[in-house]
């Protein structure tokens, strides 16, 4: 493969990153060339080394997603680590995806249910008292806080679990790419850094 066919494929992997990001990525690998060159290796003998360019491109988007992860943990920083990790290999996807999207259901469903107690608790703290429940106005006041605190505390273990899961896929994510750079990385450039 010719270095500009290596570059393409590169920057066809990288489409969906911002465009400075993907003319850092081409510069960087562009210089491997350069240097390669200017070393009399062939650019099909340094393409072969660098690896595979959807490969490389994959796990570049992959680190970035990892590294949006850490700047800001919101909602989309998340699901950037979630797809980021689920698009290191096809493998990978065969083999997390049911078991994330399981843990994802279940947790949604507990979600959902901390709702459904927070808000019963509200109505129960509001409107037991004017029904006459077991125990007088005191038990129902009591019983609707006592409800509301417990769907409170469940969505808050829920946020805790959540942000766990998402630092446990960047843990594989970063694990991953560790075993996987050694074998990117261009011959030599490891014994020279």
């Amino acid at each position: 493969m010719t270095r500009a066919a290596f570059l393409a494929r590169l920057r066809e992997g990288l489409r969906c990153l911002p465009p400075q990001t993907i003319n850092e990525a081409v510069v960087d690998y562009d210089t491997h060339f350069a240097d390669g060159v200017s070393e009399g290796r062939s650019e099909e003998d340094i393409a072969r080394s660098l690896g595979d360019p959807g490969r490389l491109a994959r796990e570049l988007r992959a680190e970035i997603g990892l590294k949006r992860w850490e700047e800001q943990k919101t909602p989309s920083g998340a699901a950037s680590a979630i797809f980021a990790v689920l698009g290191l290999g096809a493998l990978d996807i065969l083999i997390l995806l049911p078991i994330l999207l399981s843990v994802v259901m279940a947790m949604f469903g507990f979600f959902v249910a901390g709702i459904a107690i927070f808000f019963a608790g509200g109505f129960v703290f509001a409107g037991g008292p004017f029904l006459s429940p077991p125990g007088g106005p005191l038990a129902a006041i009591l019983g609707g806080i006592g409800l509301m605190a417990g769907g409170a505390s469940q969505l808050a273990i829920l946020t805790l679990l959540s942000i766990g899961l998402v630092n446990l896929l960047v843990w594989y994510g970063r694990l991953h790419y560790r075993l996987l750079k050694p074998a990117i990385e261009p011959q030599g450039q490891g014994a020279a850094q």
